[in-house]
Protein backbone atom coordinates (compact mmCIF):
# COMPACT_ATOMS: atom_id res chain seq x y z
CA UNK A 1 0.00 0.00 0.00
CA UNK A 2 1.14 3.57 -0.70
CA UNK A 3 0.01 6.94 -2.01
CA UNK A 4 1.02 7.97 -5.54
CA UNK A 5 -2.30 9.56 -6.61
CA UNK A 6 -3.23 12.42 -4.29
CA UNK A 7 -6.96 12.78 -3.56
CA UNK A 8 -8.74 15.57 -1.73
CA UNK A 9 -12.02 15.37 0.16
CA UNK A 10 -14.01 16.51 -2.88
CA UNK A 11 -12.43 13.71 -4.93
CA UNK A 12 -13.50 11.08 -2.42
CA UNK A 13 -17.01 12.56 -2.26
CA UNK A 14 -17.20 12.42 -6.05
CA UNK A 15 -16.23 8.75 -6.02
CA UNK A 16 -18.83 7.92 -3.37
CA UNK A 17 -21.61 9.34 -5.53
CA UNK A 18 -21.38 6.15 -7.58
CA UNK A 19 -21.62 3.86 -4.52
CA UNK A 20 -24.34 3.10 -1.99
CA UNK A 21 -22.08 3.71 0.99
CA UNK A 22 -23.55 6.91 2.42
CA UNK A 23 -21.75 10.15 3.19
CA UNK A 24 -18.02 10.42 3.88
CA UNK A 25 -17.04 10.85 7.54
CA UNK A 26 -13.24 10.74 7.27
CA UNK A 27 -10.41 9.48 5.06
CA UNK A 28 -6.62 9.22 5.01
CA UNK A 29 -3.74 7.95 2.87
CA UNK A 30 -2.00 4.72 3.79
CA UNK A 31 1.80 4.79 3.54
CA UNK A 32 2.71 1.10 3.93
CA UNK A 33 3.63 -0.85 0.81
CA UNK A 34 4.96 0.16 -2.59
CA UNK A 35 2.59 -0.92 -5.37
CA UNK A 36 -0.73 0.96 -5.40
CA UNK A 37 -2.34 4.08 -3.97
CA UNK A 38 -4.47 3.30 -0.91
CA UNK A 39 -6.84 5.34 1.23
CA UNK A 40 -8.80 4.34 4.29
CA UNK A 41 -12.30 5.79 4.12
CA UNK A 42 -15.12 5.79 6.64
CA UNK A 43 -18.70 6.52 5.64
CA UNK A 44 -22.07 6.38 7.35
CA UNK A 45 -22.19 2.67 6.54
CA UNK A 46 -18.74 1.62 7.76
CA UNK A 47 -15.03 1.47 7.00
CA UNK A 48 -13.50 0.63 3.61
CA UNK A 49 -10.22 0.65 1.68
CA UNK A 50 -9.99 2.46 -1.67
CA UNK A 51 -7.20 1.18 -3.92
CA UNK A 52 -6.06 2.97 -7.08
CA UNK A 53 -3.97 0.71 -9.31
CA UNK A 54 -0.53 1.98 -10.29
CA UNK A 55 2.80 0.76 -11.63
CA UNK A 56 3.01 -3.00 -12.28
CA UNK A 57 -0.72 -3.75 -12.02
CA UNK A 58 -2.26 -4.43 -15.43
CA UNK A 59 -5.85 -3.39 -16.12
CA UNK A 60 -6.56 -6.82 -17.62
CA UNK A 61 -5.64 -8.48 -14.28
CA UNK A 62 -8.21 -6.58 -12.23
CA UNK A 63 -11.16 -8.94 -12.87
CA UNK A 64 -9.00 -11.79 -11.57
CA UNK A 65 -8.30 -9.94 -8.31
CA UNK A 66 -11.91 -8.93 -7.74
CA UNK A 67 -13.26 -12.40 -8.64
CA UNK A 68 -10.75 -14.05 -6.35
CA UNK A 69 -11.71 -11.96 -3.31
CA UNK A 70 -15.42 -12.31 -4.02
CA UNK A 71 -15.22 -16.10 -4.38
CA UNK A 72 -12.95 -16.50 -1.34
CA UNK A 73 -15.44 -14.51 0.72
CA UNK A 74 -18.30 -16.68 -0.55
CA UNK A 75 -16.36 -19.75 0.59
CA UNK A 76 -15.88 -18.40 4.11
CA UNK A 77 -12.25 -17.29 3.79
CA UNK A 78 -11.52 -14.05 5.63
CA UNK A 79 -10.32 -11.37 3.22
CA UNK A 80 -11.45 -7.96 1.93
CA UNK A 81 -14.65 -8.17 -0.11
CA UNK A 82 -14.99 -5.93 -3.19
CA UNK A 83 -17.89 -3.45 -3.06
CA UNK A 84 -19.91 -3.06 -6.28
CA UNK A 85 -20.71 0.43 -7.56
CA UNK A 86 -24.19 1.52 -8.66
CA UNK A 87 -23.65 -0.16 -12.05
CA UNK A 88 -22.86 -3.38 -10.17
CA UNK A 89 -19.20 -3.29 -11.26
CA UNK A 90 -16.30 -3.85 -8.88
CA UNK A 91 -13.83 -1.81 -10.93
CA UNK A 92 -14.32 1.96 -11.39
CA UNK A 93 -12.36 4.81 -13.02
CA UNK A 94 -10.76 8.01 -11.78
CA UNK A 95 -8.27 10.23 -13.63
CA UNK A 96 -7.67 7.55 -16.30
CA UNK A 97 -6.84 5.00 -13.59
CA UNK A 98 -8.78 2.03 -12.27
CA UNK A 99 -9.77 1.66 -8.64
CA UNK A 100 -11.67 -0.66 -6.33
CA UNK A 101 -13.31 -0.22 -2.93
CA UNK A 102 -13.17 -3.21 -0.60
CA UNK A 103 -14.47 -3.94 2.89
CA UNK A 104 -12.29 -3.09 5.87
CA UNK A 105 -10.94 -5.98 7.95
CA UNK A 106 -10.93 -5.63 11.71
CA UNK A 107 -7.58 -6.36 13.29
CA UNK A 108 -4.03 -5.35 12.45
CA UNK A 109 -0.75 -6.79 11.31
CA UNK A 110 2.12 -7.75 13.61
CA UNK A 111 5.73 -6.94 12.81
CA UNK A 112 7.00 -10.21 14.23
CA UNK A 113 4.84 -13.33 14.29
CA UNK A 114 5.22 -15.89 17.08
CA UNK A 115 5.72 -19.60 16.26
CA UNK A 116 2.08 -20.21 17.24
CA UNK A 117 0.92 -17.45 14.85
CA UNK A 118 3.10 -18.97 12.09
CA UNK A 119 1.23 -22.25 12.59
CA UNK A 120 -2.08 -20.41 12.20
CA UNK A 121 -0.81 -18.76 9.02
CA UNK A 122 0.34 -22.11 7.64
CA UNK A 123 -3.11 -23.54 8.20
CA UNK A 124 -4.81 -20.56 6.53
CA UNK A 125 -2.49 -20.71 3.51
CA UNK A 126 -3.41 -24.35 2.98
CA UNK A 127 -7.12 -23.47 3.31
CA UNK A 128 -6.71 -20.82 0.61
CA UNK A 129 -4.99 -23.35 -1.66
CA UNK A 130 -7.74 -25.91 -1.15
CA UNK A 131 -10.59 -23.43 -1.62
CA UNK A 132 -9.17 -22.04 -4.87
CA UNK A 133 -8.34 -25.49 -6.29
CA UNK A 134 -11.52 -25.59 -8.38
CA UNK A 135 -11.68 -21.90 -9.34
CA UNK A 136 -11.81 -21.58 -13.12
CA UNK A 137 -10.14 -18.19 -13.54
CA UNK A 138 -6.37 -18.06 -14.07
CA UNK A 139 -3.62 -15.44 -13.90
CA UNK A 140 -0.01 -16.17 -14.83
CA UNK A 141 2.66 -15.02 -12.40
CA UNK A 142 4.20 -11.91 -14.00
CA UNK A 143 7.00 -12.07 -11.42
CA UNK A 144 7.88 -15.73 -11.84
CA UNK A 145 11.39 -17.08 -12.42
CA UNK A 146 11.00 -16.26 -16.14
CA UNK A 147 10.88 -12.53 -15.34
CA UNK A 148 13.82 -12.18 -12.98
CA UNK A 149 16.62 -11.89 -15.52
CA UNK A 150 14.69 -9.13 -17.28
CA UNK A 151 14.41 -7.18 -14.02
CA UNK A 152 18.09 -7.76 -13.31
CA UNK A 153 19.00 -6.39 -16.75
CA UNK A 154 17.20 -3.15 -15.88
CA UNK A 155 19.15 -2.63 -12.61
CA UNK A 156 22.45 -4.42 -13.30
CA UNK A 157 24.47 -1.29 -14.07
CA UNK A 158 23.18 0.68 -11.08
CA UNK A 159 22.61 -1.77 -8.25
CA UNK A 160 26.21 -1.52 -7.03
CA UNK A 161 25.08 1.82 -5.55
CA UNK A 162 23.18 -0.25 -2.97
CA UNK A 163 25.94 -2.82 -2.36
CA UNK A 164 29.23 -3.10 -4.23
CA UNK A 165 28.94 -6.89 -4.66
CA UNK A 166 25.25 -6.91 -5.57
CA UNK A 167 25.61 -7.44 -9.37
CA UNK A 168 27.89 -10.44 -8.82
CA UNK A 169 25.70 -11.92 -6.06
CA UNK A 170 22.52 -11.61 -8.11
CA UNK A 171 24.11 -13.12 -11.21
CA UNK A 172 25.47 -16.13 -9.31
CA UNK A 173 22.16 -16.85 -7.58
CA UNK A 174 20.07 -16.25 -10.69
CA UNK A 175 22.14 -18.63 -12.80
CA UNK A 176 21.85 -21.49 -10.29
CA UNK A 177 18.14 -20.85 -9.70
CA UNK A 178 17.33 -20.86 -13.42
CA UNK A 179 19.22 -24.13 -13.82
CA UNK A 180 17.59 -25.92 -10.87
CA UNK A 181 14.03 -24.51 -10.97
CA UNK A 182 11.43 -27.33 -10.96
CA UNK A 183 9.34 -27.84 -14.08
CA UNK A 184 6.31 -29.50 -12.49
CA UNK A 185 4.87 -29.34 -8.97
CA UNK A 186 1.32 -29.14 -7.55
CA UNK A 187 0.04 -25.69 -8.45
CA UNK A 188 -2.95 -23.39 -8.31
CA UNK A 189 -3.85 -19.91 -7.08
CA UNK A 190 -1.47 -18.51 -4.46
CA UNK A 191 -1.45 -15.17 -2.62
CA UNK A 192 2.26 -14.64 -3.51
CA UNK A 193 2.87 -11.71 -1.11
CA UNK A 194 2.23 -12.99 2.41
CA UNK A 195 4.44 -10.69 4.44
CA UNK A 196 3.44 -9.94 8.01
CA UNK A 197 1.85 -6.63 7.00
CA UNK A 198 -0.64 -8.54 4.83
CA UNK A 199 -1.72 -10.85 7.67
CA UNK A 200 -4.18 -9.55 10.25
CA UNK A 201 -4.89 -10.69 13.80
CA UNK A 202 -7.49 -9.52 16.29
CA UNK A 203 -7.36 -10.51 19.96
CA UNK A 204 -4.62 -13.00 19.02
CA UNK A 205 -6.89 -14.71 16.49
CA UNK A 206 -6.47 -14.74 12.72
CA UNK A 207 -8.64 -12.05 11.12
CA UNK A 208 -7.69 -12.26 7.45
CA UNK A 209 -5.26 -11.84 4.57
CA UNK A 210 -5.18 -8.56 2.64
CA UNK A 211 -3.52 -7.18 -0.52
CA UNK A 212 -4.22 -9.87 -3.13
CA UNK A 213 -2.70 -7.85 -5.99
CA UNK A 214 0.17 -10.27 -6.65
CA UNK A 215 -2.10 -13.33 -6.53
CA UNK A 216 -1.58 -15.69 -9.43
CA UNK A 217 -1.25 -19.32 -10.46
CA UNK A 218 2.04 -20.88 -9.42
CA UNK A 219 3.48 -23.74 -7.37
CA UNK A 220 1.85 -24.10 -3.94
CA UNK A 221 5.33 -24.74 -2.54
CA UNK A 222 6.48 -21.37 -3.90
CA UNK A 223 3.93 -19.77 -1.55
CA UNK A 224 5.52 -21.66 1.33
CA UNK A 225 8.97 -20.53 0.18
CA UNK A 226 7.80 -16.91 0.14
CA UNK A 227 6.48 -17.28 3.69
CA UNK A 228 9.71 -18.87 4.93
CA UNK A 229 11.48 -15.74 3.70
CA UNK A 230 8.88 -13.26 4.90
CA UNK A 231 7.94 -14.72 8.28
CA UNK A 232 10.71 -17.00 9.52
CA UNK A 233 13.77 -14.74 9.72
CA UNK A 234 14.45 -12.65 12.83
CA UNK A 235 16.67 -9.60 13.19
CA UNK A 236 17.86 -6.98 10.72
CA UNK A 237 20.16 -7.04 7.67
CA UNK A 238 23.45 -8.82 8.45
CA UNK A 239 22.14 -9.98 11.84
CA UNK A 240 19.23 -11.88 10.32
CA UNK A 241 18.88 -15.50 11.42
CA UNK A 242 16.51 -18.25 10.32
CA UNK A 243 14.01 -19.24 13.02
CA UNK A 244 13.60 -23.01 12.70
CA UNK A 245 10.82 -23.09 15.29
CA UNK A 246 8.70 -20.70 13.23
CA UNK A 247 9.39 -22.73 10.07
CA UNK A 248 8.38 -25.97 11.81
CA UNK A 249 5.13 -24.45 13.04
CA UNK A 250 4.33 -22.94 9.63
CA UNK A 251 4.83 -26.34 7.99
CA UNK A 252 2.93 -28.12 10.76
CA UNK A 253 -0.09 -25.87 10.28
CA UNK A 254 0.02 -26.24 6.50
CA UNK A 255 0.27 -30.03 6.66
CA UNK A 256 -2.82 -30.21 8.87
CA UNK A 257 -4.88 -29.08 5.86
CA UNK A 258 -2.78 -30.10 2.85
CA UNK A 259 0.12 -32.56 2.95
CA UNK A 260 3.30 -31.43 1.21
CA UNK A 261 4.57 -33.99 -1.31
CA UNK A 262 8.07 -35.45 -1.51
CA UNK A 263 8.78 -33.52 -4.73
CA UNK A 264 7.75 -30.26 -3.05
CA UNK A 265 10.11 -30.96 -0.15
CA UNK A 266 12.99 -31.60 -2.55
CA UNK A 267 12.27 -28.34 -4.41
CA UNK A 268 11.88 -26.17 -1.29
CA UNK A 269 15.53 -25.08 -1.19
CA UNK A 270 15.62 -23.64 -4.72
CA UNK A 271 12.09 -22.24 -4.38
CA UNK A 272 13.15 -20.41 -1.19
CA UNK A 273 16.31 -19.15 -2.85
CA UNK A 274 14.19 -17.97 -5.77
CA UNK A 275 11.65 -16.26 -3.53
CA UNK A 276 14.47 -14.37 -1.80
CA UNK A 277 15.88 -13.29 -5.17
CA UNK A 278 12.45 -12.24 -6.46
CA UNK A 279 11.93 -9.81 -3.56
CA UNK A 280 15.53 -8.62 -3.66
CA UNK A 281 15.17 -7.75 -7.35
CA UNK A 282 11.86 -5.91 -7.04
CA UNK A 283 13.09 -4.01 -3.99
CA UNK A 284 16.26 -3.03 -5.84
CA UNK A 285 14.15 -1.88 -8.81
CA UNK A 286 11.85 0.20 -6.58
CA UNK A 287 14.79 1.65 -4.65
CA UNK A 288 16.48 2.79 -7.86
CA UNK A 289 13.24 4.06 -9.42
CA UNK A 290 11.61 5.78 -6.44
CA UNK A 291 8.97 8.42 -7.21
CA UNK A 292 10.19 11.60 -5.53
CA UNK A 293 6.81 13.11 -4.66
CA UNK A 294 5.04 9.88 -3.68
CA UNK A 295 3.94 9.28 -0.11
CA UNK A 296 5.50 5.81 0.05
CA UNK A 297 7.75 3.69 2.22
CA UNK A 298 10.52 2.03 0.17
CA UNK A 299 11.64 -1.32 1.62
CA UNK A 300 15.32 -2.10 2.15
CA UNK A 301 16.73 -4.46 -0.53
CA UNK A 302 19.74 -5.51 1.60
CA UNK A 303 17.49 -7.44 3.98
CA UNK A 304 17.38 -10.16 1.34
CA UNK A 305 21.13 -10.69 0.94
CA UNK A 306 21.33 -12.65 4.22
CA UNK A 307 18.30 -14.70 3.21
CA UNK A 308 19.90 -15.56 -0.13
CA UNK A 309 23.07 -16.68 1.64
CA UNK A 310 21.11 -18.97 3.98
CA UNK A 311 19.14 -20.62 1.17
CA UNK A 312 22.20 -21.04 -1.05
CA UNK A 313 23.99 -22.89 1.76
CA UNK A 314 21.02 -25.07 2.70
CA UNK A 315 21.38 -28.65 1.51
CA UNK A 316 17.88 -30.08 1.84
CA UNK A 317 14.35 -29.71 3.20
CA UNK A 318 15.57 -30.85 6.63
CA UNK A 319 17.80 -27.78 6.95
CA UNK A 320 14.64 -25.71 7.27
CA UNK A 321 13.27 -27.79 10.14
CA UNK A 322 16.34 -28.85 12.18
Amino acid sequence: MAVYTKLEEQDINGILLNYKLGKLKRFGGIKEGIENTNYSIETEKGKYILTIYEKRVKETDLPFFSNLMVELSKNGFICPKPIPNKENNYISNINNKKFMIVSFLDGKSKNNLSPFECKIVGREIAKLHKITKNFKFIRKNNLSVRSWRGIFTQVKDRCNKIHSELPKLIEANLTSIEREWPKSLPSGIIHADLFSDNIFFKNNKFSGFIDFYFSCNDFYAFEIAICLNALCFDGFKQNLSFNVTKAKKLMEGYNEIRKISKDEKIALKVLSQGAALRFLLTRVFDYLNAVDDAFVKIKDPEEYLRRLEFHKNAKSYEDYLI
